[in-house]
């Protein structure tokens, strides 16, 4: 897998998901833009790519801010260049029953896992359409899919992104532009940690290959749809999720 030559950015690159895939598509020859909220983690994840002679810069970027997104562009624009590849892989989710949320809450979590993603591919597309190519991999999550026990507004927030990448997949195809979604079962990510031990163990259980996915699991089959290999591939939505899921 040769990515020389492509810039690929990445949100939420300081940790999990986001900075395994990092780690990957470096590997892989690309020129990475690590973009997270999280500045101090991000730079670090940045620097330690760059120990390995990899090319990566940290940019920061608040995906629940319409005006730091469009920021976060003009820097990439200015700094890197023309993006060929985005990865949506900022998420965030609170473990609680629905009754007990609040609007302010519901507002944060369809901010960061659905308007963020949407706006930063606004901000980012128009170039990728006027060279006729690009490959976009929206990281959802299986609750999007068949829902989740105390993740009700995230799940909705997360079906709204897998919504998005099948119609974005529909409207871009004619530029040469692929769209993609992985959703991630449970992860060993600071997010899934979070969550009380007694739903901890439920989650594991109820996972045929009884144990959760090691993000660079899921950032396989983010580099994978990202890349060439994945050409004539898109509005697919895959599920890492060892055997929790099996939607059709």
């Amino acid at each position: 897998m040769n990515m020389n030559h492509r810039i690929a950015v990445v949100t939420g690159a300081a940790s999990g998901i986001g900075r395994a895939t990092a780690q990957l598509l470096s590997q892989a020859g690309a020129s990475v833009v690590i973009a997270d909220i999280d500045r101090d983690k991000g730079e670090a994840a940045a620097a330690e790519l760059r120990e390995q002679n990899w090319r990566a810069v940290f940019l920061g970027v608040d995906l629940t801010d319409a005006a730091s997104i469009a920021a976060f562009a003009q820097a990439c624009a200015a700094q890197v260049g023309a993006v060929d590849i985005l990865v949506n892989a900022a998420g965030w989710g609170q473990n609680k029953p629905f009754w007990e949320g609040t609007p302010q809450l519901w507002a944060k979590l369809i901010a960061l896992n659905l308007v963020g993603p949407m706006q930063l591919v606004k901000e980012l597309l128009p170039p990728m359409m006027e060279r006729g190519s690009g490959s976009i991999v929206n990281i959802a999550s299986d609750a999007g899919r068949v829902g989740s026990l105390g993740e009700t507004v995230y799940a909705a927030a997360k079906g709204g992104l897998i919504a998005f990448t099948k119609s974005l997949a529909r409207e871009t195809a004619r530029h040469g532009i692929n769209v993609n979604c992985v959703c991630p079962g449970p992860t060993e990510t600071p997010l899934l940690f979070a969550v009380p031990e007694k739903i901890l163990d439920a989650f594991k259980k109820a996972i045929p290959m009884r144990r959760f996915a090691k993000p660079s699991e899921v950032a396989e089959a983010v580099v994978f749809f990202a890349s060439s290999q994945a050409s004539y591939i898109t509005g697919q939505v895959l599920s890492v999720s060892g055997g929790l899921t099996m939607a059709g």
